[in-house]
């Protein structure tokens, strides 16, 4: 090149020898230093404050004594290449030229690198295979590993794997069949349905705390920690139904501002994740306190009651109306069908007929509510609420699978955040939240520049293993938990006025044992085939809030059927057979007694005969009786003239409940037909679990000698 005439005329500027001289000094590992986040310009030193300096070899990634700049592999992103869309919400300086020249430098990029002859893990010292650039992705442009981009699908197919599987046993957590009348005939579930519950190592550690036993059933969770151990919270991001549901109404329904920098915000760890400990601290106090009630938020329980008692119930019902409306079309293919499709329906998914459960509107509420947090945060449930996240966080500390970050090569591109499922800093700068990563692998597949990557074994340099929990706030919120429980006993509520309608199931244990056990799981409700059994409110004072209870009026419990015990996971209700229910050889399982209102009984009251109650009544002997009488009655028709209607006798049966024989099924009040307010109620005394909830008095003090 010719310069102008002037006082520089003949002086010329050599562009080879400056690329030769460019050349040289990448050789010599003088490469640009890249603007950081901090507004520094230079090399990026170790979080780990290790005294190399930040010094790089050219292996990718390794640290060495020689050199105190990066080296210009192919994995380098320029500091200029910034994501031209803004869709990342890059804070790295944007691009400025075209996509001519972005190519050409990254053809630049690729030439240098084979000058050094380095590939993917090797060093200039060992040349290796050429690096595979692809122009499509941002930065650098280099793929993620193979292994790593197999993984992300081996992920996505487990986790739609295991949701199916866990919804197959929901929907087996029914009856279809016939109860027999023989009590030697055993009725049980094929299929193990309670086997989520079994392995929760949360609801495990809640009844060791509670009862000071390990329930057999859940030493399964013992390998759901070993497995925590070795990968972290592989439960999180791979297993959990709950987890999966709110993965995928996020991906389905992402807020309009989740994109750009608010995702990129949204996705930064914050100091709200740390409710879920203290919530997990709290729970497990309460339960050396002796109270379960930790399963209100254990999400496998969350998933099993409201999916089991409102969105299959839901479902059946609209699906119901819309099919019976099918059936009402005058064209008999479309008849077909809907009847097929009802058969079908009845067979494998809903129930044996239309449930309806106490407290459905609010456990529905509550499921949609923090469905649609996703809207504002990610995996809200999992990032703030879940206890058995907390859980397994506290143990995925130790896990011998983990991430490593080359912190000098990240161009603070954000991409692993708007990516990242768990919020455990996984950008470059920052230390990694081991205990808050869901190991999804999000963010390596989506690193442009290499500089994230999951092995066994990796270096702790830029890894924060404990929880950050304030102090203060831990020791308030353990203390609460174990204030709960004598403040919520020292209420009326359990031990002077013990509520008349709390009827647990059969097979249930003493109240205060049962409270320790239940963890609201909702799988007896779910199990029941007469819809007897559903959630309560504050009947049993706020300790028991959804526990189980039998309201008669809605469905009696079967004679022989012991279903409940079978599908509980913690022992609340005792694995019981169809003969001791039914007292051969040993006394019957009572759950309460009936009592008739004489003032609502028709033949009592109205002089009407009726006996549908003692028809109904399934002991034998029938713990309902008859007493045969005349009685006056009134003729419908007035008189002659407007006289007095004349008087008639009737012979009635006047029904009665023998207490001894009374187990308190359900079964009168069910069927009694004064529809408002039965004149045939259950009451929860004379349960067998209970020695001081008695009726009879030989049961008592009052009947023994001093």
């Amino acid at each position: 090149m010719k310069a102008a005439a002037g006082p520089h005329a003949g002086v010329s500027l050599d562009l080879t020898g400056i690329e030769a001289i460019n050349a040289a000094d990448l050789l010599a590992g003088h490469a640009e230093p890249i603007p950081w986040k901090t507004g520094q310009v230079g090399v990026v030193a170790p979080l780990d404050g290790s005294a190399d300096g930040g010094q790089r070899t050219t292996d990718g990634g390794r640290r060495t004594a020689a050199g105190g700049r990066r080296t210009a592999d192919s994995r380098q992103r320029p500091a200029d290449s910034g994501c031209a869309s803004g869709a990342c919400g890059c804070k790295a300086t944007p691009a400025k030229s075209s996509s001519a020249m972005a190519t050409a430098e990254r053809s630049r990029t690729a030439e240098i690198a084979a000058m050094l002859g380095m590939a993917d893990g090797g060093t200039a010292a060992t040349p290796g295979k050429k690096q595979k650039i692809d122009p499509k992705l941002p930065g650098s442009g280099i793929p993620p590993r193979r292994s790593i981009r197999v993984l992300l699908w081996v992920r996505r197919v487990s986790q739609v794997g295991f949701l199916a599987i866990f919804l197959y046993f929901l929907f087996q957590t029914a009856f279809r069949g016939n109860f027999a009348a023989s009590a030697d005939t055993q009725v049980r579930l094929p299929l193990p349905v309670e086997a989520f519950l079994l392995a929760d190592p949360f609801v495990a550690a809640m009844t060791l705390l509670s009862t000071h036993t390990v329930y057999r059933g859940l030493l399964w969770s013992l390998g759901l920690l070993a497995l925590t151990l070795v990968f972290g919270r592989v439960f999180c991001g791979w297993i959990c139904p709950f987890g999966t549901l709110h993965h995928f109404f996020g991906w389905i329904l992402p807020s309009r501002r989740g994109r750009g920098a608010a995702r990129v915000e949204a996705n930064k760890t914050r100091g709200y994740q740390r409710a879920k400990y203290y919530l997990m601290y709290a729970f497990l106090l309460a339960s050396v306190g002796g109270s379960a009630i930790g399963g209100l938020f254990d999400p496998i329980c969350v998933a099993v009651r409201s999916i089991g008692l409102g969105v299959i119930p839901a479902a059946q019902y609209l699906t119901g109306r819309g099919l019976g409306a099918a059936q009402n079309i005058p064209a008999r293919p479309i008849q077909a069908a809907a009847d097929h499709s009802q058969d079908f329906l009845a067979k494998t998914v809903w129930q044996s007929h239309q449930f309806y459960f106490h407290q459905t509107w609010l456990i529905l509420f509550l499921l949609v509510a923090v469905l649609f947090a996703n809207r504002f945060i990610p995996r809200f449930w999992c990032r703030v609420l879940c206890p058995l996240g907390s859980f397994l966080g506290v143990f995925a500390r130790f896990a011998l699978f983990g991430m490593e970050k080359d912190h000098a090569k990240c161009t603070d591109c954000n991409l692993c955040l708007v990516n990242c499922q768990g919020a455990d800093s996984p950008q470059g700068g920052v230390k990694w939240r081991q205990d808050e990563c869901h190991v999804c692998l999000n963010c390596e597949n989506a690193c442009p520049e290499d500089v994230i990557k999951f092995r066994i074994l990796p270096s702790r340099a830029s890894t924060t293993t404990v929880p950050d929990l304030q102090r203060r706030t831990l020791l308030a919120t353990a203390a609460a938990g174990a204030a709960f429980i004598p403040a919520a006993r020292v209420a009326d509520s359990l031990d002077v006025n013990y509520h008349a309608k709390v009827i647990r199931p059969p097979g249930a244990v003493e109240e205060r044992a049962f409270l320790e056990r239940c963890i609201r799981c909702a799988e007896c409700m779910k199990v029941c085939p007469n819809n007897a059994l559903h959630p309560a409110f504050f009947e049993s004072g706020v300790e028991g809030v959804w526990t189980p209870i039998l309201i008669a009026r809605i469905g009696y419990c079967e004679h022989s059927c012991v279903l409940c015990g079978q599908v509980c996971p913690t022992g609340a209700i005792q694995k019981i057979t169809e003969k001791e229910k039914l007292g051969l050889g040993t006394p019957p399982v009572k759950i309460g007694t009936a009592f008739y209102d004489h003032g609502r009984c028709l033949p009592w009251s109205m002089q009407t005969p009726c006996i549908v109650c003692e028809e109904f009544c399934p002991t034998s002997p029938k713990a309902i009786w008859v007493e045969e009488v005349e009685a006056p009655v009134r003729d419908s028709k007035p008189g002659a003239n407007g006289a007095e209607p004349a008087m008639k006798t009737v012979k009635l049966q006047r029904p009665h409940v023998d207490p001894a024989l009374c187990i308190g099924c359900g079964a009168c009040e069910k069927v009694c037909p004064v529809q408002d307010q039965p004149a045939v109620y259950i009451t929860s005394v004379g349960e067998s679990r209970s020695k001081s909830n008695v009726i009879l008095l030989e049961n008592t003090n009052y009947n023994q000698k001093s």
